[in-house]
């Protein structure tokens, strides 16, 4: 059950980070790297041991840099 548990929190957390940090700093890129910061330290300290488990987090980066375009677009739009 943990296992599942990190798998799905790899899949959706990530990417809501990115989403997050990109409203809070007007710039996705800066998302980004804050985000990768916080999966580092994850990393560092042990609670992503799989390499798998690293794959589905770079895939929610991946998804919430897109996103987070996507929403940069609504913006212009509605402007």
């Amino acid at each position: 059950m943990e296992t599942v548990i990190r798998y799905l929190s790899a899949l959706i957390l990530p990417g809501l980070l990115v989403l997050l940090f990109t409203r809070v700093t007007y710039n996705r890129v800066i998302g980004l790297v804050l985000t990768v910061a916080l999966i580092a330290t994850s990393v560092y300290k042990g609670y992503t041991n799989t390499f798998v488990l690293i794959v589905v987090d770079a895939f929610s980066l991946t998804a919430g840099f897109w996103m987070a375009e996507k929403m940069k677009q609504r913006a212009i739009n509605k402007s």
